[in-house]
């Protein structure tokens, strides 16, 4: 089996993903910025699966944090086949609420840390004819909510497009746009989510369950959950500004 590289991986879906790869018979290498967490993570998933899992501190919104895994990435002795890009974070606080700064700093992780990551991972999957890379987005990104979800569209963009121009090269590029789920995500952002109603939450094992069998199916995006399905369907068709609201509303309690 391959060796599979994933970001924010010592929480959330994340964490599911290393689980879910490990159980799958893959080798690891957690990224992440707590070298606690990261130990920790390690030893439980090479003790339950019996997998090798290699550990590198990294922060993204750090130049010399993208700079380490980059390097990871691109060492042509020990390939990585499989590459999530999970990390990322959430401003509480609407445009202009928020701090240019930690603006800047979303955009590090969320758009720069992804194209820079995903274009070291690329060429050696595709000399090698096989590779997978798994860019996490959202649901966000199919309705106006400022700076978290123009990245996220973003990432929906540059992912489908990569995808369309290794079509045949035997790498498989996928955006995952999972909705409301049962992670650390909402309480470091300082976010309440007591008026979020329990139908609208996903498991982060449902969420990396479907992405890995949308990943198998040669989907370029995927989309857990058939409530997140429609709502992207009509985010789409419906006025810009209408579901935006609604979604500001539902999702920004602090």
């Amino acid at each position: 089996m391959t060796t599979a590289l994933i970001t924010g991986a010592t929480a959330g879906i994340g964490a599911a993903f290393a689980r879910r790869l490990a159980a799958d018979g893959h080798d690891l290498v957690l990224v992440a910025r707590d070298t606690d967490r990261l130990a920790a993570a390690a030893t439980a998933l090479e003790r339950a699966h019996g997998v090798a899992v290699e550990v590198l501190a990294a922060d993204l919104a750090a130049e010399e944090g993208i700079e380490a895994v980059e390097r990871r990435l691109a060492d042509a002795e020990r390939p990585v086949g499989i590459l999530v890009n999970n990390a990322g974070f959430g401003n509480p606080g609407g445009y202009l609420q928020v701090p240019v700064a930690q603006e800047l700093t979303m955009l590090k992780v969320h758009v720069e840390a992804v194209l820079r990551l995903t274009s070291a991972a690329l060429p050696g999957m595709r000399e090698r004819g096989f590779g997978g890379v798994v860019n996490v987005a959202s649901v966000a990104a199919f309705l106006p909510r400022g700076t978290y979800g123009a990245t996220k569209a973003w990432v929906v963009s540059f992912t489908q497009g990569a995808a369309r121009d290794l079509a045949g090269s035997g790498v498989r590029l996928m955006a995952l746009c999972p909705g409301f789920t049962r992670t650390e995500f909402h309480q470091r952002a300082g976010m309440g989510t007591d008026n979020i109603p329990g139908w609208a939450w996903l498991s982060a094992e449902r969420v990396v369950d479907e992405a890995v069998r949308d990943l198998a199916r040669g989907r370029t995006l995927s989309v857990p959950g058939r409530r997140y399905k429609l709502a992207v369907v009509l985010a789409r068709l419906l006025p810009s500004g209408s579901l935006g609201r609604a979604s500001a509303k539902a999702g920004r309690k602090y």
